[in-house]
């Protein structure tokens, strides 16, 4: 008897209007139901409040440093310098893979800013003393704070940043003031 009706009202519609459009309904998937999953990525560093904040300014460098590993600038810079870049400014972990539609959440625990920039490949970052010997500035870092998409990926200190939306396959990101600083993540 339903069907009948519907059968009715959609004669009485073609012969009203003359046309009509047909909406097909899909079932949602649990795929599409559930709420996407979420991967943390942390950014670290050692930077000591004392050096960097009089060579770049006060509040810059905001680190805690509970266990006494505070690095000066000039060793820090002096490590980029002899091609060795002090491994305490890192991402952690160095790579992930994830689902697609994992929200990956990037995480400052460290005590100065920070970018986490997708990247073509691997380079120099926007700051020149902080390039290893022989790596010049990627295209994605050029610019500085002035490129809005560097900006946009921008990490201060106790904050985070969340990146959605990666396509299937891999991608590369690094911070563009310590270029060193590098993350995979490949999603399946």
């Amino acid at each position: 008897m339903r069907i009948a009706a519907i059968s009715k009202a959609l004669a009485l519609m073609l012969s009203i209007g003359g046309g009509m459009t047909l909406i097909v309904l899909k079932p949602v998937t649990a795929e599409a139901q559930a709420p996407p999953s979420l991967a943390q990525v942390v950014a670290l560093d050692e930077c000591d409040p004392a050096t960097f904040n009089a060579a770049l300014g006060p509040g810059f460098c905001l680190n805690v440093t509970p266990f006494g590993s505070a690095v000066p600038l000039p060793a820090l810079l002096a490590s980029v310098a002899a091609g060795t870049p002090n491994p305490n400014w890192d991402f952690e972990p160095d790579s992930l893979t994830i689902q697609s539609r994992t929200i990956l959440e990037v995480v400052n625990q460290g005590g100065e800013p920070h970018t986490f920039t997708e990247v073509a490949q691997f380079g120099g970052g926007f700051v020149p003393p902080a390039n290893p010997p022989g790596e010049s500035v990627v295209p994605e870092c050029a610019g500085g704070f002035s490129n809005v998409k560097v900006a946009s990926t921008r990490i201060l200190a106790g904050s985070h940043l969340n990146i959605t939306g990666l396509s299937k396959g891999t991608h590369l990101f690094q911070c563009c003031i310590h270029p060193w600083m590098h993350f995979q993540v490949t999603v399946k």
